[in-house]
């Protein structure tokens, strides 16, 4: 009888861990429902960021974010939360077909790819244009972006 009883205790406190995970919103499967969710992320991370434009990775795990002064936030998931970061001119960006690949130059962030579909060119271009401003390069312009070749990055 008593390991009944025990059986049944040991099996109440994990349900009541479950719950309790559950409600703490710990582990899961999150990811950017919408574009005011990656507003408020990134707001977060960067106050008085206010973005004009926003593209969200397909699968939800990750955004790129861009605020009237050309200022672009990456985000992504980082385990049950989002981390994001400001990228600088120390940022690498190449574009493969719909994938934006970006490595934000941080070691602890890390690389990312993003597939943003059709918007990949446009935001490998503001990436683009961004490092040409920050180096002060007056002859760089979209048409430097390679579109096919994952091999040869191009430099943000």
């Amino acid at each position: 009888m008593e390991q009944i009883v025990q059986l049944g205790l040991s099996l109440l406190a994990i349900l009541a861990l479950g719950w309790l995970a559950y409600w703490l919103r710990l582990g899961g499967d999150r990811r950017i429902a919408d574009k005011a969710e990656a507003h408020e992320l990134a707001e977060a991370i960067i106050d008085g960021f206010d973005p004009v434009d926003i593209a969200i990775d397909r699968s939800g795990r990750a955004a790129l974010l861009r605020d009237a002064d050309d200022r672009i936030v990456v985000l992504r998931r980082h385990g049950a939360r989002f981390a994001g970061r400001l990228l600088t001119d120390r940022a690498k960006t190449r574009q493969d077909d719909d994938l934006l690949i970006i490595d934000a130059g941080d070691r602890p962030f890390g690389s990312i790819t993003l597939d943003l579909g059709i918007q990949a060119e446009k935001w490998a271009a503001w990436l683009l244009r961004i490092r040409a401003d920050d180096i002060g390069a007056d002859d760089i312009d979209a048409n430097d972006i390679d579109t096919g070749n994952a091999e040869e990055p191009i430099h943000v």
